[in-house]
């Protein structure tokens, strides 16, 4: 058996605490019901053992896209099929795997049976869904496609999904071997460079300028190797708070999009996501400044937010939404003027589907280059770092043999 812990309000308005003991929730909300009761709230406490914080671990797991687009999914499924939102929401988290997501899905159960609707229970945990999320919720609620726009939701959340894991995939792997090569440069100058200087010692001859200034180094990171490790995570630190003010945000955007190689990459991963989300909102029917409003929000890069927030600005004045986000310099000529057809045509949506599918195999192509770039380059890196490391402590020994052959 287990304890409920309820609040209601009985036939004349009262509002009631107290608790219960049944087999299920369900059971629970049977008996209260046949009381006359209006259920306010049905919480389920938690036994001695689990308020301890044995769970604890699993009740701070982290909700991933993966978890909301099963959710979506699902949820769309046993909407179409006709089985009532209270009971499909009531599945979902009986199955969750994942001790916050089922939390919070029981929460969104909880509200939805005391009379609130799905987009509003949603909009009670903000952290777990995003506007996106909501609006299309809402849309879906008032047109009467719920399990439609449930399912787009889960589309889009894999798009996005797959978009960024292959992001990661590109970025990965040249960050771990950087990474290894100073841990291998650092032990070789903390190690290995100290042996030679003590074999040079007992030389008595000059050191080439090469070698002298590997020596060099190697003394100063023994000597203030705890110093540079402190001083590098200060300077980590100051940089990661500046990076966390307005003004840093939009200085390491900006960066983003103008670097050498990557920069390319995530610009067009930031066309893509816009015409991706603008097209999802506009097909569910949100309305286009919404939908504007939301966009700007989940762009993810403060330089495409502030672009989309003037174009919604210019939009509610009464003009196009291509001429302002041609003005913004932000957004390549070709999605602009695709954009504008697709406005005088009458299928924006449509128009900005093909968009963001183009964009998609664009990434794709541009991570499997950049990564077959990539690789030669670190190559050559630790060639010239480790190698060069290696000349210039062998040098004096080659300098010695030149004078003996002579």
């Amino acid at each position: 058996m287990a304890k409920f812990k309820y609040t209601v309000k009985d036939t004349a308005g009262k509002t009631l605490k107290g608790t219960l003991e049944a087999d299920s929730r369900n059971t629970a909300v049977q008996s209260l019901r046949e009381k006359g009761f209006f259920i306010i709230s049905l919480e389920e406490e938690k036994s001695a053992v689990f308020s301890l914080g044995i769970f604890k671990g699993k009740k701070g797991q982290r909700v991933k896209i993966d978890d909301l687009v099963i959710f979506s999914r699902q949820l769309a499924t046993m909407v179409d099929a006709g089985i009532p939102l209270v009971n499909a929401l009531d599945i979902l988290a009986e199955q969750t795997e994942n001790m916050s997501f089922k939390q919070v899905v029981s929460r969104i159960r909880d509200d939805v049976e005391t009379g609130s609707s799905l987009s509003e229970a949603l909009s009670k945990h903000a952290g777990v869904f995003s506007g996106l999320f909501i609006n299309l919720v809402k849309a879906g609620e008032s047109s009467g496609m719920l399990d439609e726009i449930l399912d787009r939701v889960a589309m889009y959340l894999e798009k996005t999904s797959s978009l960024q894991r292959k992001i990661k995939a590109a970025l990965v792997y040249p960050a771990a071997v950087t990474i290894m090569a100073i841990a291998i440069t650092v032990f070789l100058m903390i190690k290995v460079v100290p042996v030679f200087k003590d074999i040079y010692s007992g030389f008595g001859a000059t050191l080439p300028l090469p070698t002298q200034i590997m020596i060099n180094v190697s003394d100063f990171l023994r000597k203030y190797f705890y110093i540079t490790i402190i001083f590098m995570a200060v300077i980590g630190f100051a940089i990661n708070r500046y990076t966390k003010t307005e003004n840093g945000k939009v200085k390491v955007d900006s960066l983003k999009l103008h670097l050498p190689i990557f920069g390319i990459l995530l610009r067009k991963v930031a066309v893509g996501k816009f015409t991706r989300t603008l097209s999802t909102l506009i097909k569910s029917g949100v309305p286009i400044l919404n939908s504007l409003d939301i966009v700007s929000k989940t762009a993810g890069n403060r330089i495409i937010e502030k672009a989309v927030d003037r174009v919604a600005a210019n939009v509610r004045e009464g003009e196009s939404i291509a001429d302002p986000l041609a003005r913004s310099g932000v957004f390549p000529p070709m999605v602009v003027r695709m954009i504008s057809v697709g406005e005088q045509t009458g299928e924006l949506e449509k128009m900005l589907s093909k968009i963001a599918d183009f964009y998609d195999e664009q990434v794709d192509a541009a991570v499997s280059g950049l990564t077959s770039l990539i690789e030669p380059l670190i190559i050559a890196f630790l060639g010239i770092v480790i190698g060069g490391i290696v000349i210039c402590m062998f040098m004096p020994i080659l300098q010695i043999s030149q004078v003996i052959n002579t």
